[in-house]
């Protein structure tokens, strides 16, 4: 008897299927990709970034690096002191480093007080700088053209004068220099001096708070010389914790 076989399906196989497996996946994977809106974002704020960097940079240095640079100047000769008479104030226009040329360029108004009770000379020297924002102070008073010399490159003028204002912002001070009108914080600066050989020489520059006296009687709030527009003394030195190198102009 013969034994009957089972019927066997044959395999079957998709074509599609076969294609699949047989055929490998060359699609490159999608890359991350930027809106229009995300671009302009990224673009707007380094574009902001750059301008703040380019206002603020130039800033912080005019702020900070007088702090510590040292430009003062050396002494400035002018002359005899018999061209500063007694009780009168001369314009002195010199050079305060002839290599430098007309860069460097200072005015002081000078005035002779005659002797101290001391018996040394006393002369009241003050710069011509505003102590508001740096504008050019005047003599208050007649200048005397006529009588104007240069003595070894110093040019002396003599003029009458009482007080001194400054034409940018209306500030007055009086012949010792002090505040009495005016947006200007302190009194004017004033330059330290010697005597040598008879000759009187220009030293460094110093800040005034005041000034209670007058000439050779004076009393002067001295202090380390430092920028236009800041306090020296009073609470509101204390808002101003840095004090530049002198730096003059």
């Amino acid at each position: 008897m013969r034994e009957e076989v089972p019927d066997i399906e044959p395999e079957t196989r998709a074509v599609g299927d076969t294609a699949a497996a047989e055929t490998t996946d060359t699609t490159p994977a999608s890359l991350p990709t930027y809106t229009r809106s995300r671009f302009l974002e990224a673009s707007t704020i380094g574009l902001g970034a750059a301008i703040g960097a380019v206002v603020t940079l130039p800033v912080l240095g005019f702020m900070v690096l007088p702090s510590f640079t040292n430009l003062e100047e050396g002494e400035a000769d002018l002359g005899p002191i018999d061209n500063f008479p007694k009780g009168t104030f001369v314009i002195a226009t010199y050079l305060a480093s002839p290599t430098a040329g007309e860069v460097s360029r200072r005015t002081a108004f000078v005035r002779n007080n005659g002797p101290a009770e001391s018996g040394e000379p006393s002369f009241t020297i003050l710069y011509n700088r505003c102590v508001h924002l740096g504008c050019p102070v005047q003599p208050n008073g007649p200048i005397d053209e006529a009588a104007k010399r240069d003595v070894n490159g110093v040019e002396l003028r003599s003029v009458l004068a009482q007080s001194f204002g400054c034409p940018c912002h209306g500030a007055l001070y009086d012949a010792e220099g002090n505040r009495q009108a005016g947006p200007p914080v302190r009194s004017m600066d004033r330059y330290t001096f010697s005597i040598k050989d008879g000759r009187l020489v220009l030293g460094e520059l110093y800040a005034v708070g005041n000034v209670s006296g007058t000439g050779a009687n004076a009393t002067i709030s001295k202090y380390p010389w430092s920028t236009p527009g800041t306090h020296v003394d009073g609470v509101e030195a204390w808002l101003y914790p840095i004090v530049p190198s002198q730096v003059t102009g």
